[in-house]
């Protein structure tokens, strides 16, 4: 028997759900303040909305208690006459007992909330059928009254078309009108909108100011934002060092992406010292509460034993657990991760599809890994064409070893017909983006004319480079270095020879 997924009532608005698995009482955090409970439970949820100081006022106004009936009877209210909607009562302003109340336009506030509520009933579908016309409409008839919760709602609405025509300008014109009403969240809603032009134009000095604003008033993602800010140069100077504090005031109030800059700050020392244990606690912390790119930067860090003790395996859960998430990045890190068996089994299958599925997402090192799955018959079958065509693709988008392998095609003719010309090409364009292969192979080409005049001076140059590069040394790829290095200082003597006598 399938059960059935309970549904949620209005209090799970106003938090963030931090791991989406099917659990009924899954980890939640407080939009507004970024209080955590491992549990969800809606009268604890609610207990807290009801006291908390930065939370909207009609959060509010749902109650732990049993929800009563409440009968709108107003003329005024047009087509809701007489519609009993199940709503959470209402504690009157002299802290009264709890009530059953009718619309009352005689106290204009306690009228203007029951129509913003009785729309955010409408928006919801709470105790009525959803209906986000009518829901627009009450949220604009107690905006022109000059509600400024409702100025806010309509501002929503304008932006992402919830019961009218989607119009951004109008969004603009509606935080712009709350916000000079010190809303909160709508100087922050302001700030978007001057960042990315959404209803006006891109101002990102206005933005900056309503971040600041916003920071300065305790709205948590203003404090992060300004932070963004001071990072990246954002309507101000950039300052590192008041980006990172930012980012750490943020994460003292449980600011999840705050928590994954603050350790990308001890990570690189961005505005403070560099810290890599910090940095992988921090980490390891913004993954626990779900965020993606800090399992990937957790797995990285558990791979190359960076801040923690290596462990390959520990990498490759994490990379696969984002990978599921649908991020790129850890995507390509599982198919390595099955390609050479770190942490895993060697699977070149899963390899493959791995690759595929991340390059197929535009995932440029993927695409390249997949050209080589079809070129050397990596958990798949051998393709040529298709090998050579991904390597194009790769190139065209600057992957440097795509190019190179893009004029070993051209010169050795996988998968197209055999271009001296363009395999000289190729390999120059890598070899000037410092390609050392590269560099070897256009030496080559100097040196016996392949795709090019004969030029024994500039093959000489060009081996002698190879030389010189691998006796500073590297640690990557010690075989393959010694051999090629061995190659170019023959060559360089041969040439050098050649040029001499």
């Amino acid at each position: 028997m399938i059960r059935r997924e309970r549904k949620k009532g209005p209090v799970w608005e106003h938090f963030i759900i931090v791991d989406k698995s099917n659990n009924s009482h899954p980890p939640v955090q407080c939009k507004y303040c970024s209080k955590k409970y491992e549990r969800a439970v809606p009268e604890r949820m609610q207990a807290h909305l009801n006291k908390c100081q930065t939370a909207l006022n009609d959060s509010k106004l749902q109650s732990r208690q049993q929800p009563i009936i409440v009968n709108f009877t107003s003329d005024r209210m047009g087509e809701d006459q007489n519609v009993n909607v199940l709503l959470s009562p209402f504690k009157l302003q002299n802290n009264s007992e709890e009530i059953n109340v009718q619309i009352d336009y005689s106290n204009q506030l306690e009228s203007l909330n029951k129509i913003h509520y009785l729309g955010y009933c409408y928006q919801h579908g709470i105790g009525i059928e959803k209906n986000e016309i009518r829901a627009f409409q009450l949220y604009e008839e107690a905006a022109e009254k000059g509600h400024i919760n409702s100025k806010y709602y309509l501002g929503k609405c304008y932006q992402y078309g919830i019961g009218i025509e989607k119009n951004e300008i109008k969004a603009f014109e509606s935080y712009k009108e709350a916000a000079q009403n010190e809303h909160i969240t709508s100087i922050y809603e302001l700030g978007e909108c001057y960042n990315y032009g959404i209803g006006t134009e891109i101002n990102e000095i206005e933005s900056f100011n309503s971040y600041k604003k916003a920071a300065e008033k305790g709205h948590i993602s203003s404090i992060y934002e300004l932070g963004e800010c001071y990072n990246y140069g954002i309507g101000t100077e950039i300052n590192k060092i008041r980006a990172f504090e930012s980012y750490k005031e943020a994460t003292q109030k449980g600011h999840i992406s705050s928590i994954y800059e603050l350790g990308y700050c001890y990570q690189y020392g961005i505005g403070t010292e560099k810290d890599e244990t910090k940095a992988f606690q921090l980490y390891k912390e913004a993954a626990g509460k779900g965020h993606i790119i800090s399992k990937y930067n957790l797995g990285r860090f558990y791979q190359h034993g960076v801040g923690i003790e290596k462990n390959e395996i520990k990498a490759f859960e994490l990379y696969k657990e984002a990978a599921q998430k649908g991020h790129i990045e850890s995507t390509y890190e599982l198919g390595y991760c099955y390609q050479h068996g770190i942490g895993t089994e060697i699977n070149k299958i899963k390899a493959f599809k791995a690759y595929e599925e991340a390059a197929e997402k535009g995932h440029i090192i993927s695409i390249f890994e997949l050209g080589d799955c079809y070129n050397y018959r990596i958990g798949t079958e051998k393709n040529e064409i298709k090998a050579f065509e991904l390597y194009n693709k790769a190139a065209q988008k600057g992957h440097i070893e795509s190019i190179y392998q893009l004029g070993e095609c051209y010169k050795h003719g996988i998968g197209t017909e055999i271009n001296k010309i363009k395999a000289f090409e190729s390999y120059k364009e890598a070899a000037e983006r410092g390609h050392i292969s590269s560099i070897y192979e256009l030496g080559e080409c100097y040196d016996f004319g392949i795709g090019t005049e004969a030029n024994k001076i500039k093959a000489c140059e060009l081996y002698k480079e190879v030389e010189e590069r691998f006796r500073i040394g590297t640690e990557a790829n010690k075989i393959n270095a010694c051999e090629l290095y061995k190659e170019a200082e023959e060559r360089f003597r041969n040439v050098r020879n050649v040029i001499l006598y």
